[in-house]
């Protein structure tokens, strides 16, 4: 049902994480596959994704989200960043939305880790810029793959992909409950 997109760049640090966050939905067959988009790491980034089983696939920066786009199999995507995990219970929430046969991208709600005021003063921040600038700052976004080809994605000269993203604005992402959490790894 749901093609993983993870973009990386010596991202060995994190990734770990954000494959265990994915982890029980793929038991569940809601995630059927998981797709690494990398462009140029020089760390175990690569043995990590292909040790967790994933499909790598070699990106340009800036166009990784539209390698794994191309590269996916399934009708949604999850594009979630390499730096952050899927809270607990996502699962169920993704569930209802692909359910709903909704025409829009989820955009889940950003946290990040750690307690205290410095994590929820970024989380306003981050926010903010959300709202600003649309879907292009989103930690994850599960997004249908036909909502992403009439934004133009199927196109051999696609936009860069911030573009792409920000095409789908305010009335085709709807805001999730369940949050992503940002920095997992320290």
């Amino acid at each position: 049902m749901i093609s993983v997109v993870i973009p990386t760049r010596n991202s060995a640090r994190t990734l770990p994480a954000a494959f265990m966050s994915v982890f029980d939905a793929a038991i569940d067959g809601l995630v059927s596959e998981v797709i690494v988009a990398d462009c140029g790491s020089t760390d175990a980034t690569l043995r990590i994704a292909e040790d967790a089983g994933a499909t790598v696939v070699k990106a340009a920066s800036g166009r990784q989200l539209l390698a794994g786009a191309r590269a996916a199999r399934k009708p949604w995507l999850l594009f979630l960043k390499a730096d952050a995990a899927m809270e607990k219970g996502w699962e169920e929430e993704a569930w209802a939305f692909i359910a709903k046969g909704e025409t829009a991208a989820g955009a889940f709600r950003l946290r990040f880790a750690g307690s205290g005021a410095v994590p929820r003063l970024r989380e306003a921040a981050a926010a903010i810029r959300t709202r600003l600038s649309g879907p292009r700052g989103c930690n994850a976004l599960l997004i249908p793959v036909q909502l992403l080809d009439d934004a133009g994605a199927a196109c051999p000269q696609a936009p860069d992909e911030g573009d792409l993203l920000h095409r789908l604005c305010c009335n085709r992402v709807v805001k999730l409950r369940s949050a992503v959490i940002a920095n997992t790894a320290g």
